[in-house]
């Protein structure tokens, strides 16, 4: 992408902190209750489900680290009952609000990549997927485990699931179903015709149309990124390049420059003057975030403004882990200057922290201690613990001035 003039330039610091207001981690002015929830997902443009459940899962950890009042039934509430959001792939398997579905009509309909798990199922199996098909349309919303196996199958790797679980991801996929809702984590199918709220518009967007929607909607949820950033934050919306620039010609988006950054990264025009006068909101505030949190999602983003290396390490082998299995970094003001590996011990209802590492640097003055602790007993409650244990692999100066503060 060739470059052009600047519109202003600004620190790395006004940089972060604009980022972290649009990711509602500042002292934002959220509503509370169940709209304040679907507000998050809103602003996020969507919420990564996963399946990890050592403390929460991420989607729950996501909404909870931004709002103080959140109950785990709202995500449900939203889904099953307003319909005001709906899954399907952005980044990946993730939460999304109801009024975007139309602009990802054309991701849905552009059919599985040839010689894929996807196409070639698809095409050995098209009476698996009339069968299922068939019997939710005769007897409403089902699971995969209303589904029987059939006897004698070998199975093999990960992706050979029984043909009636297949079947229904082939529908999902293809937009021919939808989640209705989850019943104990699991996923409850039905006809997209009768999971959609009646009137939403569902007209196809032009493809013009569909890439400018998701340039907006990465601006609006990160306030300032490079193109790269933009083409990964929502990774169904393709490359978006020729649209950021044809954008900028128009005057709707500005390039600014990042001091001390060899990139160009980019900012809604409308957003620009807010960006540029804008005063640091940081508040007194810990938090903790999600390996999958939106504004850590990104890692090269994350080490480029945060000067924070941040790597998942559940996936690999314990003996070569250097922080813990899932460790949740710690945001503090406007920098990230540690992480956490905590396990929820349901069966004791205790909260393990098993390791909590701070960046160099960082000092341990009573404003931050009181904070870290005063997130760390929220974040025990809200895994429904009743007490928090502090590991064997934390320091013992750390272990000692955090211990009299928690629950």
């Amino acid at each position: 992408m060739a470059r052009t003039r600047p519109e202003a330039v600004v620190s790395r610091k006004t940089a972060r902190e604009f980022f972290l207001e649009r990711q509602l981690l500042a002292q934002n002015s959220i509503p509370k209750g169940k709209k304040a929830a679907l507000h998050v997902i809103k602003k996020l443009g969507y919420i990564q489900i996963d399946t990890i459940n050592v403390v929460e899962r991420s989607h729950h950890l996501v909404l909870h680290t931004r709002l103080s009042d959140y109950k785990h039934d709202y995500l449900h509430a939203l889904q099953a009952k307003d319909k005001s959001i709906f899954e399907y792939w952005a980044d990946a398997a993730s939460f999304i609000p109801m009024e975007d579905y139309r602009y990802y009509l054309p991701a849905i309909r552009r059919g599985p990549k040839p010689g894929s798990w996807f196409d070639k199922w698809t095409k050995k199996h098209p009476k698996a997927i009339k069968h299922v098909r068939k019997r939710i349309e005769k007897e409403g919303p089902l699971t995969p485990s209303d589904f029987g196996d059939t006897d004698n199958r070998k199975r093999g790797t990960w992706w050979d699931w029984k043909p009636a679980k297949a079947a229904l991801e082939v529908l999902f996929w293809r937009g021919e179903l939808m989640i209705k809702e989850r019943r104990n984590f699991q996923r409850v199918y039905d006809l997209t015709e009768r999971v959609l709220p009646k009137g939403l518009d569902t007209s196809l967007p032009t493809e013009n149309e569909e890439k400018r929607f998701f340039v907006k909607r990465a601006l609006d949820a990160m306030g300032v990124a490079t193109a790269q950033d933009m083409n990964r934050y929502i990774g169904i919306s393709g490359r978006l390049d020729k649209w950021i620039r044809e954008m900028e010609q128009a005057l709707e988006v500005s390039e600014v420059e990042i001091q001390g950054s060899r990139r160009p990264y980019f900012v809604l025009s409308k957003d620009l003057p807010q960006l540029l006068t804008r005063k640091a909101n940081r508040g007194e505030k810990a938090s903790l975030l999600s390996p999958f949190d939106n504004s850590i999602i990104l890692r090269d983003r994350t080490e480029a403004l945060f000067d924070f290396k941040y790597s998942l390490e559940c996936y690999v082998p314990k003996e070569k882990r250097e922080y813990g299995y899932f460790c949740l970094p710690i945001l503090w003001h406007d920098q990230l200057v540690g992480r956490i590996d905590p396990k929820a011990d349901r069966e004791r209802n205790v909260l393990l922290i098993n390791s909590l590492y701070l960046e160099k640097g960082v000092e341990l003055h009573d404003h931050f201690l009181y904070a870290l602790a005063d997130t760390l007993n929220k974040f025990g409650r809200f895994n429904a613990c009743e007490h928090i244990e502090l590991g064997k692999k934390i320091s013992l100066k750390l272990t000692r001035r955090l211990s009299s503060h928690l629950i």
